[in-house]
């Protein structure tokens, strides 16, 4: 059995304890007592114990989501349209309770960089299953964006109890069009007087800040 699969087999028998014990230490444990794993393998997996369990759930999410985007044709759909059908293809394939036990993980000082980076990696496979091939500070402005977007529609999502969790997306297209109405002004500001002289002078500087290179072997990731 390969790494990946024992990976997998230790998270498939750990989902049910967290909703009783979190993604903790003891639900590692009993992971481990029901997947049938030898015990050092399986921390050699997960050596942080919970956190690395709960970083691998949400991985789990971020695969499922790029998976189910591939089979879409989205070009009927608006842009905005396609970023909102990739958050909530995201939420549609996590378990509420589990991702409230991680937002309580997360929430914790010493994980709260390892929850941001998870937040913001799935912002990078959303933008790069939809075909950005941004370079320069774009990259990063682009994914810094959504990345607040996906946090407060997450935050959303856990309190909804509307049917359907309609007021979650009604709450998720919102958020998209405050976020396009600003894109639409920074066109704007790029083709007034002003804008052309930030270009030119200040803006040089911006313009040779640069995406970094990502491995090309990344599962479910290609980069332009």
């Amino acid at each position: 059995m390969s790494e990946d699969e024992l990976k997998a087999r230790v998270l498939d028998a750990a989902l049910s304890h967290v909703p009783f014990d979190g993604w903790s230490e003891r639900t590692l444990a009993a992971a481990i007592t029901d997947a049938g794993v030898a015990p050092a393998l399986a921390r050699s997996l997960f050596p942080r114990g919970g956190v690395d369990l709960a970083l691998a759930y949400h991985q789990r999410g971020d695969e499922a989501m790029v998976a189910e985007l591939a089979q879409r044709n989205l070009t009927a759909l608006r842009y905005r349209d396609r970023i909102a059908l990739a958050v909530r293809l995201r939420l549609d394939s996590a378990d509420r309770e589990l991702v409230r036990r991680g937002t309580t993980l997360f929430s914790l000082p010493m994980h709260a960089a390892d929850g941001a980076k998870a937040i913001w990696q799935t912002t990078d496979r959303i933008w790069t299953a939809l075909g950005d091939s941004s370079q320069d500070m774009n990259w990063y402005t682009k994914r810094a964006t959504l990345s607040a977007v996906y946090g407060a529609t997450v935050l959303y999502w856990l309190g909804d109890e509307s049917s359907d969790r309609q007021a979650t997306w009604d709450f998720l297209d919102r958020r998209i069009d405050q976020v396009m109405q600003v894109e639409k002004l920074k066109a704007s500001f790029r083709e007034n007087p002003l804008g052309k002289a930030w270009k030119a002078g200040p803006g040089k500087l911006f313009e040779t800040i640069r995406a970094p290179k990502l491995p090309d072997d990344l599962p479910g990731r290609t980069r332009g």
